[in-house]
Parts: C-alpha cells; structure tokens; sequence
C-alpha cells in the first residue's frame, strides 16, 4: 500500500515536471521582446524614454532576433528550469501543506493554503533560476554594458559568458542575486498561486469545480496570477537586475538604499509596463498549457 502511495506521488510529481517544462516554453516565446525591454529599462533608466522608445531603439540597432529576442535560449533553460522546479515544488508543498492542515485531498486546500504552498514551492526553484537568469540578463544589457551606440553590436554566447564568470568569479559569481531572488520569488508566488487559485474559484459556476472552467477562464487566472506577482515583487527584481548586470557584490540592502537615495521611489517601478504587458498573455499561455498538459498526461497514465 505504502508503494503503491509513493509511485502515485512520483507520477503526481512528473506529470507536474513535465507539464511546469512545457508552459515554461510557451512563457518565453510570447514574453521575451517585453523581458529583454523590462531589463533595459531597469538597469539603464537614463536612456530610454519609455516602453516605445526603448523598444523601438533596441529594434532598430540590433533586430528582432538580436535585439529583442536577445537571451532567449538561457531565458528557455531559465524558465523551463524554474517552472519545472517551480510546479513539481508546488505539488509537494500542497501535499504537504494539506498534511499539516489534516485535509485529505490538494482539491480541499483554500487559496490561503495554496499560495503557502506556492511560496515555499519558490524556495526551491530560486536555486535554478538565479544562474540562467543571471546570464539572460547580462546578455540583455550586452549593448548597453559595452558602451552603448559604438557600431556593431557586440557578441558573446552563453557558454562563453559562463566561461568568463567562473574563471573570473567561481561558483558564487554564477548565484550573484540569489537573496534578492528569494526576496522576489517567493512573496512574488505567494501572490502568483493565491491570485490564480481565488480567481479560479471566483470564476467557476455554481455546481462546478475550478479545474472545469475552461481554457479561456484558466487564461484569466493565470494573467491575473502574473499581474499580482509583478506588482508585489517588482522593486526587488529591479534590485535583483542591477547587482546581475553589474556584478555587484553590495548586498540587495545596500543596492536598494543607493537606488533610492540616487533616483527616487519610482525608480523601483522602472519597467513596470513591459512587464504587465508581457505578463498577461505569458501567464495566461503558461498556465492554459500547464493545466492541459497535466490533464492530458493524468488521463494518458490512467489508461
């Protein structure tokens, strides 16, 4: 009985594995020109006028691959990991969640219980993201960090920019940002799960179960999930930016007072509009994919 219960969790634990891959995939395509403007404009508040201009600039010098789709395999291997890590975390935390709370199915958990779950889910994928996102932005802002309009824009490849960062740093050059990550990413989840979960709920008929609301009200939730976690977390991520494309060694503290100090409060919202903008169908597409993946694969295994 007992391994019976453990092979149950583990199919439980890769279907959430491959399903978290799947809309991590999808994320990145619909989201990545608005990341790669966000990143622009919070590390380099001075030479953008605003989403327009800086999206206009970055597609003007360096084109849509290039330019606004700069960073797109380590932000892909950035998000496949964190999602991945992200939603089989999340499944094990609401199991054990509804353990400590003595409920006996995830189906009974209330958005409060969910969106613990979700935070403690964000401990673990914190560990996968901060190195590919390290990278992603650094090759983001690879324009703007070499000196901005100079002709020719320069290159450099993933590999070769882990290459410079371990020989010149070591392994904690690759985790620069990791406790302003963990500062974004789970009170950022917190909100992320609880907002998805109470919307599904909010939008389910009466008589019908939130996993029963359709594509298009997945959709909703999880836009909705997204906008509450950008808004919550986003001077952190403005922290968490600029001691990445920096390679600050100052902690996330002293980073933050010196924004302040220098530009003002506003300065944490640097980039806020790209990054709604992004997150509504990228959070939509990534939990429509989530929740169908997951579906067709328990009925698949089912079979």
């Amino acid at each position: 009985m007992h391994s019976t219960g453990e092979s149950s969790s583990l199919k439980t634990g890769m279907i959430d594995f491959i399903a978290g891959t799947l809309g991590g995939v999808a994320l990145v395509y619909v989201s990545q020109p608005m990341d790669t403007v966000k990143v622009k404009m919070q590390t380099f508040p001075g030479l953008y006028k605003g989403l327009v201009n800086c999206t206009m600039q970055t597609f003007r010098r360096d084109g849509v691959v290039r330019g606004l789709y700069a960073g797109t395999l380590p932000a892909i291997v950035a998000n496949v990991a964190e999602n991945s890590v992200l939603f089989a975390a999340y499944g094990a935390c609401q199991q054990a969640v509804s353990q400590a709370v003595h409920k006996p199915s995830i189906a009974e958990l209330s958005t409060l219980e969910n969106a613990t779950a979700g935070f403690l889910a964000a401990f673990f994928s914190s560990f996968t993201l901060c190195p590919t996102e390290l990278i992603k932005c650094k090759l983001q802002a690879l324009r703007e960090t070499a000196g901005g309009e100079k002709s020719g824009r320069p290159t450099i490849t993933s590999y070769a920019l882990v290459s410079q960062i371990l020989r010149t740093e070591g392994i904690p050059g690759m985790f620069r940002g990791l406790t302003s990550t963990f500062a974004r990413e789970m009170p950022g989840y917190f909100f992320f799960f609880g907002g998805y979960e109470q919307t599904r709920e909010f939008l389910a008929r009466p008589g019908q179960s939130k996993d029963e609301i359709g594509p298009l009200r997945t959709m909703v939730a999880g836009a909705v999930g997204g906008v509450a976690l950008w808004t919550v977390i986003f001077p952190a991520d403005v922290i968490k930016s600029r001691i990445q494309v920096y390679s600050m060694r100052a902690s996330m503290t002293q980073v933050g007072l010196d924004i302040f100090r220098k530009e003002g409060a506003l300065a944490f919202y640097n980039g806020l509009l790209p990054t709604i903008v992004r997150t509504i169908p990228a959070t939509a597409v990534l939990f429509v994919v989530y929740e169908y993946t997951k579906k067709t694969l328990t009925k698949l295994l089912e079979k």
